[in-house]
C-alpha cells in the first residue's frame, strides 16, 4: 500500500486514477476545489485549493507518491506550472515522487519539434499545452523524485468510449501511434498506466506517454 495524494482529484484524468488506485488497495488523500460526488471508500478528502499553502501542506503531509493531475483552466489558468513549482520545492530533499499529468502536446513530432509549438496544433488549446510544458521544465530541473506522464491526442471526457481494454503502450517524449495512425487512451486505462507507474517506478525522472 501505497501513500497517495491526488491533486486535482475531480476531473478527468485525476478521477479516473483515484478510482485505479483505490481498487488496489492504497491510501488516498483527494485534493480538488469540488467535493467528489462518489470518492473512493475510505479515501480522505480535502476540498480546497492548490494554491492555499496551508492546505498545499496538509495534502502533502506523510505522502509517499503525489499525483499532479490539475486543469489550467477557471482560477488555474497560467497557475498551473506555479503551483508545481511550490509542490517541488516542498517536496525537495524528500523521496516523495512527484508524477505530472501533462499535455499530448508536450510530445515531439517526427522531426522531434515539440508538438505545441507546430502550426498543426489546434490554437485554442496552445495555452493550456504551453502551462503544462511550462511546469514540465520547471519540475524537470529540480532534484525531486519525478515522471512527467502525456496522454494521446485523443483523451478526455469528450471522447464516447470510455472502455477499460486492461491494455496500453508506453512511450518515451516523442508521440506514438497505432496502425490506423491514431493516439487515443480511454480514462480508465490511462489510469491503469499510471498506477502501474507508481508502483514499479520504471520511469524516474523522465517524460513518458501511455496510448493504446
Amino acid at each position: 500500500m501505497t501513500k497517495i495524494t491526488i491533486l486535482g482529484a475531480t476531473g478527468f484524468a485525476g478521477s479516473h486514477i483515484a478510482a485505479e488506485a483505490a481498487s488496489r488497495g492504497h491510501e488516498l488523500t483527494l485534493l480538488s476545489r469540488s467535493t467528489p460526488q462518489q470518492p473512493p471508500a475510505g479515501a480522505r478528502v480535502i476540498k480546497g485549493s492548490v494554491l492555499d499553502g496551508d492546505v498545499l501542506s496538509q495534502v502533502l503531509d506523510g505522502a509517499e507518491v503525489v499525483v499532479g493531475a490539475l486543469s489550467p483552466r477557471g482560477d488555474m489558468e497560467g497557475r498551473v506550472s506555479d503551483a508545481y513549482a511550490d509542490v517541488a520545492a516542498r517536496l525537495a530533499g524528500t523521496p516523495t515522487r512527484f508524477l505530472i499529468v501533462g499535455g499530448f502536446g508536450s510530445l515531439k513530432d517526427e522531426a522531434g519539434e515539440r508538438i505545441v509549438d507546430t502550426d498543426a496544433f489546434a490554437p485554442e488549446y496552445k495555452p493550456e499545452s504551453q502551462e503544462l510544458f511550462a511546469a514540465y521544465q520547471r519540475v524537470s530541473a529540480t532534484d525531486v523524485d519525478w515522471t512527467y506522464v502525456s496522454p494521446a491526442g485523443t483523451f478526455g471526457s469528450f471522447v464516447p468510449d470510455q472502455t477499460r481494454r486492461g491494455e496500453y503502450r508506453t512511450g518515451g517524449d516523442a508521440a506514438f501511434y497505432d496502425a490506423d495512425g491514431q493516439s487515443v487512451i480511454s480514462g480508465p486505462d490511462f489510469a491503469l498506466a499510471v498506477v502501474d507507474e507508481i508502483e514499479a517506478g520504471a520511469h524516474r525522472r523522465e517524460h513518458i506517454s501511455f496510448a493504446y
